[in-house]
């Protein structure tokens, strides 16, 4: 990738199905990462860990609700700022892939649709209805125009190579009947009229007019073809693990799938492979969709969620790019000759002149296998492909890992108010109740129950459901509530009495609440939340949320029941103290006098603190409150919810690679929260004079609260003997002829670090994982002098791994390197 992106011709060919860049046919390997799931301010040093990982091409969602909040006013400022991200992206010499959609789905809220669209009369979402395409249009090309004017397609000397139009939609296109069809064809010649000068692609779309590409979304797309032979077989979305919802689990997936994956892929034809996500982020604010999808969008990227490497997973990935790159010129050449070498053994050879290339898969689930091909016998683990970029040496084996592994720990600190100050910092919160009920003045009153999307138009999360009833006597007795969701607080005569909440598949509530009502008034205030709006499947906008009822005092004295659904209820759009803005800290009648409440509900919360010193990641642990929001600097973190915890069952310590791998295959975290650390990004700090605020639903202590802050704990590396030689060295030795040994690469995570210390070095049987490595029964003696000598004080390190360099402390026996280094 050159370092200034020239004025560059991009085509979608025919010929042996590449893109072309340049005229030149290219293999392209892509990442996605969400312009305002990070900052301006973190977005160089991401995409250009992206570069370094081997990555051509960046693809990002267009996020309508983020740049038209309200109709007709715009929005392209800070992490909005979609221009700055795509010059960012080309400063850095990568090209982009803009899915303008613009239905996103993303795990964003309302699958990036701006609600205000919703009220539109007449308007039906993503079919053939005249409101919602005027609308569409309008958008599209007003981004496509904002592009232009930038010079950023690539036809006009910019980074951006390919948009998408829609998104997912034939898997959900049945549902909209023949209408469907005719919005497909109209949505591809509404893309093509505007005349960006790069190919369209719609992802999941089998029926997409030409010239639109069709691509392919999923953990696996080897067996995908597009549908035309003039069309490039692509791979928009590769899920490099999966999102987190709050209630569940955290997804991870092992690297050794995905790294087959994709080069199943490449050895099937394909061309253009993009990882969701190759940089995940945060939620801030309010825009997790869901419901229930939780801050933290970390998706198991190879960068995680503070824009650290995740070792091994970036590194082996960035070793598989290498090596496929190797192949590139064979892969765009030529179609492949495939060939069945044994059961569930398949060679792919793409040969040309004196060019050729080959790779290996051995598809079996539980089985290695020794195969001979060309003459030669390669050993080959389960669910693994061999690339052989000369047809005859492997480079790289998709189950082998090369590269480093780390362990990373978090370190936790209090939150003081000065440097220097106690860790007693009880006295410094302040707080303001937010009042139970009705405390606004554009409160409204109606007969029966309102669904709540349609009231508050999405501007909070939060609906009061008010109601005053007189009774004779005091009496105890059961509420019954029911709701489409997603979560509900009721109280009475202003206590709290109860809640509810749904789940992620599962998002309507039902509660029987008892409850004791007194002689005369008593009022019933049902505060109803929503957790991120559904943002997938057919008709997702119109599912609801809100207290719909019924809503039932059961069992009164005399055994009968009233429903109160058809009442006069007085409702509130929103909390008085989302009006009156304390979140910023510097509104509102703070209260740091008397004894600070803790464990109750309703009240918002704030403290002065001191950031963390140095450069490390920053995250805030909020385990200790119940369920809210939390802004920095008037910066919103985005919701937490601690108390929501994972199910006890289902996680393992380690995941089997081998076999097909899905959402829930592989998991961590059971029986713990969900999410307890927050990511608050560097650049919203200041070194002193920072404000926190929180607002607390339903009762924690904010005094638990600490800071967390990220650092690498060990540097680990693992080879065996019968590794192949690292891609680095792949045309310094392997082409001269010469026998080479593999070689343990060590290599600290940032460029100022260098190994300080070896922890653990082992040649022989060496047994474990990073972190706990143990001699086996066959070990040298020389093996930690050897590796303190070659790596302590370098950044990184190369030991070749043979008995020439250890001496053979077990005869006959296969041997292996581990080695776990601290970094300074």
């Amino acid at each position: 990738m050159h370092s200034s992106l020239s004025n560059s011709a991009v085509l979608a060919v025919a010929l042996f199905k590449a893109l072309i860049i340049d005229g030149k046919r290219r293999v392209l390997v892509s990442g996605s990462i969400h312009y305002p799931r990070s900052t301006p301010e973190m977005w160089p040093d991401i995409i250009q860990k992206s570069k370094y990982g081997g990555l051509d091409v960046i693809e990002t969602y267009v996020f309508w609700n983020l740049h038209e909040p309200v109709q007709g006013q715009y929005n392209f400022e800070g992490r909005a700022d979609l221009v700055k991200f795509v010059k960012t992206v080309a400063a850095a010499g990568l090209y982009v892939h803009l899915r303008i959609g613009p239905y996103a789905c993303a795990e964003w809220n309302y699958g990036g649709f701006p609600l205000w669209l919703h009220f539109i009369p007449g308007i039906q979402f993503r079919t053939d209805n005249k409101p919602f395409k005027d609308e569409m249009k309008r958008f599209t090309a007003m981004i496509v125009d904002m592009m232009k004017k930038e010079n950023l397609y690539a036809s006009q000397g910019g980074p951006i190579i390919l948009s998408q139009v829609e998104n997912e939609y034939g898997n959900i296109d049945a549902a909209y009947g023949p209408a469907a069809k005719s919005y497909i064809k109209w949505a591809a010649s509404m893309a093509t009229s505007l005349d960006t000068g790069v190919p369209w692609v719609m992802c999941q779309q089998a029926d997409a007019p030409d010239p639109i590409i069709n691509t392919c979304n999923g953990f696996y797309c080897d067996q995908f073809n597009p549908n035309s032979n003039s069309k490039p077989k692509m791979w928009t979305e590769n899920w490099s693990g999966w999102f987190l919802a709050f209630g569940g689990a955290v997804p991870y997936r092992p690297v050794e799938d995905l790294a087959f994956a994709v080069a199943r892929f490449y050895q099937l034809g394909g061309t253009f492979n993009n990882y969701y996500m190759y940089h995940g982020g945060t939620n801030f604010g309010r825009t997790t969709g869901g419901p229930f999808i939780s801050t933290s969008y970390d998706y198991d990227s190879p960068i995680d969620e503070y824009g650290t490497i995740r070792q091994p997973k970036w590194g082996h990935l960035k070793d598989l790019h290498k090596a496929i790159k190797l192949c590139e010129e064979a892969l765009t050449a030529t179609d492949p000759t495939i060939t069945s070498i044994g059961p569930n053994i398949e060679a792919a050879v793409y040969k040309t002149g004196s060019t050729c290339a080959a790779f290996i898969a051995n598809n079996n689930e539980t089985s290695d296998a020794n195969v001979t091909f060309n003459g030669n016998s390669y050993h080959l683990p389960a669910w693994s492909v061999s690339i052989l970029p000369d047809c005859r040496n492997v480079v790289l084996n998709t189950a082998k890992i090369s590269s480093v592994s780390t362990i990373s720990s978090f370190t936790t600190e209090s939150l003081k108010e000065k440097i220097g100050s106690s860790d007693d910092s009880s006295s410094r919160w302040s707080w303001i109740s937010e009042p139970v009920g009705i405390s606004k003045a554009d409160s409204f009153s109606k007969f029966g129950l309102v669904e709540q999307i349609n009231t508050t138009g999405d501007k909070s999360d939060y609906l009061w459901y008010s109601l005053s009833i007189d009774l004779d006597a005091g009496t105890q007795t059961v509420l019954h509530i029911e709701s489409l969701g997603h979560a509900l607080h009721a109280f009475i005569n202003g206590k709290l009495a109860g809640s509810g909440t749904g789940t992620k598949d599962k998002a309507a509530v039902k509660v029987d609440i008892p409850v004791t009502l007194v002689a005369g008034k008593n009022t019933i205030d049902i505060l109803s939340l929503t957790v991120g709006l559904q943002n997938y499947g057919a008709f997702f906008d119109l599912r609801g949320a809100g207290i719909t009822g019924p809503v039932i005092l059961k069992s009164l004295n005399n055994g009968s029941s009233l429903d109160l659904s058809s009442h006069n209820w007085t409702y509130q759009i929103g909390l008085k103290g989302e009006d009156l803005g304390p979140s910023s800290g510097s509104f509102g009648q703070w209260n740091s006098q008397s004894t600070l409440p803790i464990n109750q509900p309703l009240i918002w919360y704030k403290k002065n603190f001191t950031a963390p010193s140095g450069s490390d990641p920053v995250a805030i642990n909020m385990t200790g409150m119940g369920k809210g929001e939390a802004w920095v600097n008037g910066q919103s973190i985005g919701r937490y919810w601690p108390t929501n915890v994972a199910p006890s069952d289902g996680c393992t310590d380690s995941c089997n690679y081998r076999g097909s791998y899905h959402a829930s295959k592989c998991l961590r975290n059971c029986g713990k929260p969900s999410q307890a650390l927050y990511h608050v990004p560097r650049s919203w700090l200041r070194p002193e004079g920072n404000t926190l605020v929180l607002f607390e639903e339903t009762g924690g202590n904010p005094e638990k609260i600490t800071f967390a802050t990220k650092q690498i704990a060990s540097v680990c590396s693992y080879a065996s003997e019968s590794h192949p030689l690292h891609v680095d060295l792949w045309n310094s030795d392997a082409e001269s002829g010469r026998k080479v040994e593999p070689v343990l690469f060590l290599e600290c995570p940032y460029p100022n670090l260098v190994i300080s210390s070896i922890k653990f070095a082992s040649f022989g049987t060496p047994q474990g994982t990073c972190g706990n490595f143990k001699h086996g029964n066959c070990s040298s003696n020389k093996a930690l002098s050897v590796v303190q000598k070659g790596c302590i004080g370098l950044s990184s390190c190369r030991i070749e791994v043979s008995i020439n360099t250890f001496g053979d402390p077990c005869e006959g026996v296969a041997k292996n390197l581990a080695v776990e280094a601290s970094c300074a």
